[in-house]
């Protein structure tokens, strides 16, 4: 009897563990290719914010015109009167005195694009998700969960904006605070978005692995680093942190910079987010973090069942991250050019994207492999 019992309790599980899958999985191809769409639409907001920062262009636009700012000047009165703008703040008057026009609508035109793009991504977020909404081609699943990217995104332009005027009076760059937080926004999203489309995606089934409860929650581990790491290279970036201490593996002569610089600012906590040395050096410490876990990851999958999807998978995340890695010593040796700040920024959403779907993926095959069914994703 006490055997029966069990044989119903697994079958229940599977059901419900298999409708699941199948709610997730149930999307049409248009839903699908949606949410992977304004998955690339986010990365390339991250990728463009990147580009506004690292050219100084972020506070060429002084106002927020949510509805007539999608025009840029269209005339010689209007691109001159958004230059007398400019010169009001001091980011014109102790960085960029004496700029010609020209230069202005350089910076202008990179800061109007990110604002663009913003709102092109709202509008193909909205509209498609009225109408797929409309037509019954939405889960219940996708839903609610849509719904609350759309809030965040909103939520998001008024972040920037909040960012935007952070450097407006006193100051000539935003707040590395606000910075940060209109970044992992950004992350947040694309990360959210990857999740569903993943989700959304039919996929091989993958037998679960002796460990896979094990990898499931290191997958999560190697996401929360990730998330820690692009917060802390928003700080850099936003103290310009990556212009100094230009060399590797040292920091002027040293593997740990002396405790008086990586403490100088009072209270001690502050050093964690305004002082130039403890920032970068946090963000090396990062990054070195990241890789051993990355590594030690992937040799724990390849050795509990190799050539198996989770193995695969994490022998690719641990690739990428030491690629990025790589990338940000030579970003850091150059003193931060353009093309390899921008580089280093696309890579870092690449490397999120990657153990996201990781970490996905490993966790279905986690549940499905915990009541024995092969049910695809």
């Amino acid at each position: 009897m006490t055997q029966n019992i069990l044989s119903s309790s697994a079958d229940i599980a599977r059901v419900s563990t298999a409708e699941e899958g199948a709610l997730r999985a149930a999307s049409p191809v248009a839903v699908r290719l949606w949410l992977w769409i304004l998955a690339a639409l986010v990365f390339s907001m991250v990728v463009v914010g990147g580009a506004t920062r690292l050219t100084e262009s972020g506070l060429s636009i002084t106002e927020w015109k949510p509805v007539s700012g999608v025009l840029p000047p269209l005339s010689a009165a209007d691109w001159a009167e958004a230059f007398d703008k400019y010169k009001q703040i001091p980011q014109y008057a102790k960085m960029n005195a004496g700029m010609t026009l020209d230069s202005f609508k350089t910076i202008f035109l990179w800061e109007w694009s990110h604002r663009l793009l913003g709102r092109f991504l709202g509008f193909a977020l909205l509209v498609p998700m009225v109408w797929f909404w409309l037509r019954g081609q939405l889960s219940a699943y996708l839903k609610p969960r849509l719904i609350a990217i759309l809030a965040l995104g909103g939520f998001q332009g008024f972040v920037g904006w909040w960012m935007v005027k952070s450097g407006l009076v006193d100051r000539v760059e935003v707040s590395q605070y606000r910075l940060a937080t209109h970044l992992l926004l950004a992350s947040i999203t694309f990360a959210a978005l990857i999740w569903l489309a993943v989700g959304s995606s039919p996929s091989k089934s993958e037998a679960s692995m002796p460990a896979q409860s094990r990898m499931k929650i290191s997958a999560l581990a190697l996401m929360s680093l990730a998330f820690l790491q692009i917060g802390m290279g928003a700080l850099v970036a936003g103290l310009r942190a990556g212009l100094t201490y230009n060399t590797w593996p040292l920091m002027d002569g040293r593997l740990v910079p002396p405790v008086s610089d990586l403490t100088s600012v009072q209270p001690l906590w502050r050093n964690l987010f305004e002082n130039i040395t403890t920032v970068q050096f946090d963000h090396r410490l990062g990054a070195y973090v990241l890789l051993v876990f990355a590594l030690w990851h992937a040799l724990d999958a390849f050795v509990a069942r190799p050539r198996s999807q989770t193995s695969i998978r994490a022998v690719a995340v641990a690739g990428l991250v030491a690629g990025q890695a790589a990338i940000g010593i030579v970003t850091l040796v150059l003193m931060v050019p353009i093309w390899a700040g921008i580089l280093h920024q696309a890579f870092a959403m690449l490397v999120l994207a990657t153990i996201v779907l990781h970490f996905r993926r490993t966790g279905e095959a986690c549940s499905l492999g915990s009541v024995g069914s092969s049910a695809p994703f």
